[in-house]
Formats: structure tokens, C-alpha cells, sequence
């Protein structure tokens, strides 16, 4: 039992530990948590991370780090835990049994692959905080035949930019080959992002296949790499490239290291276009990054009229222009339209601080905890 400070006395509120993974290149979500990390420690709030790395779960160093610990953080899902089937599980039953609280941070659930789903359903079992960062997700979870009820005490996160323009851009060989393209009156379609099926990289494709139609003689640049998984999306992909005939219209540039490197090839970009089956959500990062580059940001509209309710910031962003939407279940002449359209229409970058921004993500996580500081019968308001 946590004792009170006596009169006169201050204390250190006790740690949050925080699960993280191990891996390169880094995933968004292992990024966001340790953007997360320090916008807590910036509040004042002691963090320290726990490694679990695929085929080691060391029982005893989890004890120990649980047992100084205040609560225990995990995002979900981190890439490098597509092997790591104990470790984590394992750290918040030990969480439990030492009266610790287990929040779970959830990304996404429904388009995730259903082994991974599988894998995961036990952390969230243990948890007795799940976060969320889009009621679109809830919805996901809320559908799950196995633990959908745990969607009903969910609460929600703003989801804050991993990545912000930096200063300066560098240029590339990719770069390079995008101004030409540009200077030479082709227009260049950008879609920033791991490409994986929820991501409907293919209807991005059948997008390019409908500008070139036209004679629009677009440039399609994927800007990031294929998540490797079971489900073959590379192999897929590449097929169906050759089955248009897009060999010489679709580029996909592999895992981007730096943000200047990065901010050099979305500089030469006329449009970024997502396909989105879901419609825009709360959660998709990936825009957050693209609307910085003042260049017209085309995806599916929202599928929830309340989608944007908990996230202000990001609301505000569709409210100024930079993000045009597509009516849902539209077909790739749509977006080809809508395309050309916006490539001719001046954009600004909107002015963005992430440390705003995980400052609103870190306030809501200490609330969340703070909500139930007393539900376990150790944890005091004055610790959170």
C-alpha cells in the first residue's frame, strides 16, 4: 500500500514503464510512443521503457520494472511484436498480479491481419485502461466477437503528427526524377505511408491507370515501404503494376530515413491521394504529415459525423481546405478527377507544433489515468 507524504513532504510521483519493441526501421506507432514518452516527462511525469524483443521474456527484470512502477503503458500494435507472443502478455499479467494499472494504447483493430488481432486480444484482456484514437476504432473493437465488450469503457486520444517539417529539405535521386516529371507537365500523385491492404494501394493504382487514360501522364510515387506480412501485398501489388502497364508511372520509394529527405520528395508532389475504406479517421497520421507539405490532400470523406469530436486540431485542419474529400465509394475516375482539380489549387502549409500537439496526447493519458487512480486501492490522486 502507497503511503501519503507526510506534512512537509514532497514526493516524486512513481513511474509510468512504458512496453516498447525493438527493430529498423522504427514503426509509427513505436515512434508515437516514444514522442508520447517525453511529452509526458515534459508534464513532469516520471517514464521509464521496458524492452521485449521476439523469443525473450525476461520474468524476473519484468517484476522488478513493474514493481516500480506506478503503471504500465503499451501502443499496439508495434511491428517488431508480430513474434513477440509472450513477453508482452506476460508483462501485464504481472502488472495484475502486482496491483499495477495496464493501459493499453490501440491504433487500429479492424484492419489489422486476424493473427495479429489473435495475438493481441490477451493484452487487452489485461487491460484496465484501453485508449483509442478514433471512434472508428472503437466501432472495430466494439464488433470483435471475443472481446467487443471492452470497447465500452474505452476512452480517447488526439493523435499528434509523428513527423513536423523540418526547417530545411535535402534532395534525392527521387526528388530529382519528381521535379523533372513536373517541369516536364506530368503530374505527380503522392501517397505517403507503409503500404499494406488497408491502405487500398491497389484502388491508388487503378487511379493511375485512369489519369494515364486520359493523358494526364501521371508520376505515382509511394512514398515508404511494404509491411511484410502473410498476406503477399507486395507480390500483389507488383502484379498488378504490370497487369496496367504502369511500370514506367508507379514508383515506390522504400523507407524514407529522414524528415528533410522526406519533406524534399513531398515538395514535388501535385496531390497526395488515399483510398480509404473507412473514410478519413482520426488515427491516419499519415495525412497529418502530408498536409504540411501545402500541397492538396485528396481521401475518402469520414464515415462518422462525431469522428473528429475529441480532436479539435485535427478538425480544424479539415475546416481550412487542406484536406479535400472524396464522397465515399467513389470510383477511381472520381479521384483522378479530383486530382487534377486540386494539383492546380494553391495550398498553404498549416503551422504545426508537435509538442502541442503530444502535450494534448500526454494531457488526456494522465486524465484517463487519473479517472481511476483509486480504482485498485493503491494509487492516489496525488501520484498522477
Amino acid at each position: 500500500m502507497t503511503q501519503r507524504p507526510g506534512p512537509g513532504e514532497t514526493r516524486v510521483p512513481s513511474p509510468w514503464l512504458h512496453l516498447v519493441g525493438t527493430g529498423h526501421p522504427p514503426c509509427g506507432v513505436g515512434d508515437f510512443a516514444g514522442q508520447l514518452i517525453e511529452a509526458l516527462r515534459r508534464q513532469g511525469q516520471p517514464q521509464e521503457t521496458l524492452v521485449l524483443a521476439p523469443g525473450r521474456v525476461p520474468l524476473g527484470q519484468i517484476w522488478r520494472a513493474v514493481g516500480k512502477s506506478r503503471a504500465v503503458v503499451a501502443n499496439l500494435p508495434l511491428v517488431p511484436w508480430k513474434r513477440a507472443l509472450i513477453g508482452p502478455p506476460s508483462a501485464f499479467a504481472i502488472a495484475f498480479l502486482r496491483r499495477r494499472r495496464r493501459v493499453a494504447i490501440l491504433h487500429e483493430w479492424g484492419s489489422m491481419h486476424r493473427l495479429r488481432r489473435l495475438v493481441l486480444r490477451p493484452l487487452l484482456l489485461f487491460a484496465d485502461t484501453i485508449v483509442l484514437l478514433s471512434p472508428q476504432v472503437r466501432d472495430e473493437l466494439a464488433a470483435d466477437p471475443v472481446i467487443g465488450r471492452l470497447a465500452r469503457r474505452a476512452v480517447m486520444m488526439p493523435l499528434p503528427p509523428n513527423i513536423t517539417r523540418p526547417e530545411t529539405t535535402v534532395p534525392s535521386a527521387l526528388s530529382a526524377r519528381m521535379r523533372a516529371a513536373r517541369e516536364g507537365g506530368r503530374l505527380v500523385v503522392g501517397h505517403f505511408g507503409s503500404i499494406y491492404p488497408g491502405k487500398q494501394p491497389e484502388a491508388i493504382l487503378d487511379i493511375a491507370a485512369s489519369l494515364k487514360a486520359r493523358g494526364a501522364d501521371p508520376l505515382v510515387v509511394f512514398i515508404g515501404s511494404f509491411i511484410r506480412a502473410s498476406d503477399g501485398i507486395e507480390e500483389i501489388f507488383h502484379a498488378k503494376v504490370a497487369a496496367l502497364d504502369l511500370s514506367e508511372t508507379v514508383v515506390v520509394s522504400g523507407y524514407v530515413a529522414s524528415p528533410e529527405e522526406l519533406f524534399g520528395l513531398f515538395d514535388e508532389v501535385d496531390a497526395f491521394v488515399y483510398v480509404l475504406p473507412e473514410g478519413l479517421t482520426a488515427r491516419r497520421a499519415s495525412i497529418l504529415a502530408c498536409v504540411q507539405a501545402g500541397r492538396p490532400v485528396i481521401v475518402t470523406e469520414p464515415v462518422r459525423a462525431d469522428e473528429f469530436d475529441h480532436h479539435p486540431r485535427f478538425r480544424a485542419l479539415l475546416s481550412g481546405g487542406a484536406i479535400v474529400l472524396a464522397p465515399g465509394g467513389a470510383g477511381p475516375e472520381a479521384y483522378a478527377d479530383l486530382a487534377l482539380a486540386a494539383s492546380t489549387r494553391p495550398t498553404l502549409p498549416p503551422a504545426i507544433d508537435r509538442q502541442v500537439w503530444f502535450a494534448d496526447a500526454a494531457g488526456s493519458l494522465r486524465d484517463a489515468l487519473g479517472r481511476g487512480a483509486t480504482k485498485l486501492g493503491r494509487c492516489e490522486s496525488w501520484e498522477v
